[in-house]
C-alpha cells in the first residue's frame, strides 16, 4: 500500500495500477519460465488498464451546473447559501467524485458524489454555505468532475463549467440618531405649503380644481369668496445628502507596508488599508442610516466625479444618485470591491511633499477644486453633506472648507492612523461651517458619529453663522 501511495493518482486506480503489476509480473514470468500462457495473462493486463485510461480521455462525459447563491450578494460575516445541479448530457460513465473549488478564505472545497442518492430526472442537486469575513467579489467554482472507466481502472479529472461570481458587501454598522436631519425631521421629509391666496384668513386654502375631492371643500373660505375652495396641499419634498468618499491611495498609506492587496490567489485582489476599510464600512453605514429616513443619496469622490466610477462590481459605476432600496442595493454592491486608486507607488521620501502639492500622493488629480464645488452647488442646501476623508493636507482643508456653505450641514470624518496630528486640518474644516472629527482604523464607528451632537453649542451657532456667509461668495 505504500508503494500504491507514492504512485501517480490522477492516471490509474489502485485496481488499475494493480493490473499494469500484475501484468509486468506475469511478463517477466513468462521471459523466465518460458510460458506462453503467462505471456497472454501479462499482455492483457498490461494492456487493459491503457486502453481504458485511452477510452476515458477521448470519450468524455459532459454536463450542464446551475449555480445559485442565496441570497444573491451577502453581506461580511452573513452566510450565503450555494445551490448546485448537475445535469449529465454525454454518455455514461462510471462513479464519479465532484470537487466545487472555492476560495482558500472560505475554508476546505466541498466534494460529492455523482449521481446524488436523491437524483431526479437525470439531475443530482447540492447545497452548501459560504460565509467571508471580508468583502470582495470572489469566484465560485468550476466544478471539476473525477471520472473512471466502467472498470474503475483509470481517472480523469476535467472542468465542467465556468464557475460563479460571488459578490460580498461590507455590512452596515447601526447608528445612533443625530441631529444630522436637522429641521427636517428624524423621517428625512419637509413639507411645504403652497399658498394660492396671499390673505392670512385663507393660507390654507385654493380655488377648487375640476378632480378635487368635494371632502376637501373649505366651506367657510368658499362662503367669503363665493367660489369653491379647498384646503390647500402640502408638497413633501424628499432630502438629499450628499457623501464624498476619499478613495485615493496617497490618502489611506502611511508609508511601506501600510497598503495590502487583500484576498490571494482567487483572483478578487483589492488593494485597500485598514484605514480604507474604515471608510468603506462608514460610507456603507451611513448610505443604510440616512435611507432608511427617505433621504435620497449622491455619492461623489474628492475630484467630483462619481465615486464609483472605477469600482468593479458597481452596477452602474457612472451613476451618482441612489434613492429607495434598490439604490442602497446598487451602493452595497459598488462599495464591494471598491479599491484605492492612484498611483501605488509612492518614495517615502518624497511622500510629504507629494501630499501638499498633488492632493495626498494622487500626481495630476486635482481634488476639492470647482468640479467638486459645482457639484455641490447645483444641489444647493438640499440636505447635509458628510464627507469621509483620509489623510489631508492643510492645503486640501482650506480648499474644502467653503464647500460646507452649500450643505443645510456639513460634516467631516478624517480616518489616519494618527489623529491627533490633524488637528490644523480639523480647525481648518471647523472655520469653514463643518463639524468634523479625527479618528483611527481602531475607532468605533458609532462613537465618531455621536459626535456631531456632543460638540458645543456655541460653536456650533459660530459654524451656522460662517456658512450662511460662505454660501454667498466662493
Amino acid at each position: 500500500m505504500a508503494l500504491l501511495d507514492r504512485l501517480p493518482r490522477h492516471l490509474f486506480t489502485s485496481r488499475g495500477w494493480g493490473l499494469l503489476g500484475a501484468g509486468i509480473i506475469s511478463l517477466l514470468c513468462a521471459q523466465v519460465m518460458g510460458r506462453r500462457d503467462l505471456l497472454g495473462l501479462g499482455v492483457l493486463l498490461v494492456v487493459l488498464p491503457l486502453v481504458s485510461l485511452a477510452g476515458i480521455r477521448l470519450v468524455k462525459p459532459r454536463f450542464r451546473v446551475y449555480r445559485e447563491f442565496s441570497p444573491a450578494t451577502v453581506e461580511t460575516a452573513s452566510a450565503t447559501t450555494v445551490r448546485l445541479a448537475v445535469a449529465r448530457t454525454g454518455p455514461e460513465t462510471g462513479r464519479i467524485i465532484m470537487e466545487e473549488r472555492i476560495p482558500s478564505r472560505f475554508g476546505e472545497s466541498p466534494a460529492f458524489r455523482f449521481p446524488s442518492r436523491t437524483a431526479s430526472g437525470g439531475t443530482s442537486r447540492y447545497e452548501y454555505r459560504l460565509r467571508s469575513g471580508r468583502r470582495g467579489q470572489f469566484t465560485i467554482g468550476p466544478v471539476t468532475a473525477e471520472f473512471t472507466d466502467p472498470f474503475g481502472l483509470s481517472l480523469h479529472r476535467h472542468t465542467i463549467d465556468d464557475g460563479d461570481t460571488l459578490t460580498v458587501t461590507p455590512a452596515a454598522v447601526e447608528l445612533p440618531a443625530t441631529g444630522l436631519a436637522g429641521a427636517r425631521g428624524n423621517d428625512g421629509i419637509t413639507a411645504t405649503r403652497i399658498r394660492a391666496n396671499p390673505s392670512d384668513d385663507d393660507v390654507m386654502t385654493r380655488e377648487y380644481r375640476h378632480g378635487d375631492p368635494m371632502r376637501r371643500v373649505h366651506w367657510p373660505a368658499t362662503a367669503r369668496h363665493g367660489a369653491l375652495m379647498v384646503r390647500q396641499e402640502e408638497s413633501v419634498t424628499t432630502p438629499e445628502a450628499t457623501i464624498i468618499l476619499d478613495q485615493r491611495y496617497g490618502a489611506h498609506s502611511a508609508g511601506f507596508g501600510a497598503v495590502f492587496s487583500g484576498q490571494g490567489e482567487d483572483g478578487s485582489d483589492l488593494v485597500t488599508s485598514d484605514t480604507f476599510e474604515w471608510a468603506v464600512t462608514a460610507a456603507m453605514s451611513v448610505s443604510a442610516h440616512l435611507s432608511e429616513r427617505n433621504y435620497s443619496l449622491r455619492f461623489l469622490d474628492a475630484a467630483g466625479d462619481p465615486a464609483f466610477h472605477r469600482s468593479p462590481s458597481a452596477p452602474e459605476p457612472d451613476c451618482e444618485e441612489y434613492s429607495g432600496a434598490a439604490g442602497l442595493q446598487s451602493i452595497a454592491e459598488s462599495l464591494a470591491a471598491i479599491q484605492l486608486s492612484g498611483p501605488h507607488h509612492i518614495r517615502r521620501e518624497h511622500e510629504t511633499s507629494l501630499r501638499e502639492h498633488s492632493g495626498g500622493g494622487d500626481s495630476g488629480q486635482s481634488v476639492f477644486d470647482d468640479r467638486l464645488i459645482d457639484k455641490l452647488a447645483a444641489h444647493r442646501m438640499r440636505g447635509p453633506v458628510l464627507a469621509v476623508l483620509g489623510r489631508i493636507s492643510l492645503a486640501e482643508a482650506r480648499a474644502l472648507a467653503p464647500a460646507a456653505g452649500y450643505a443645510a450641514n456639513a460634516f467631516a470624518i478624517v480616518i489616519s492612523d494618527r489623529p491627533a496630528e490633524s488637528s490644523e486640518v480639523l480647525e481648518a474644516l471647523r472655520l469653514g461651517g463643518w463639524r468634523a472629527v479625527a479618528v483611527d482604523a481602531a475607532t468605533s464607528l458609532p462613537a465618531a458619529w455621536t459626535y456631531f451632537d456632543e460638540g458645543d453649542a456655541t460653536l456650533a451657532a459660530a459654524a451656522a453663522d460662517v456658512r450662511r456667509g460662505a454660501g454667498v461668495a466662493r
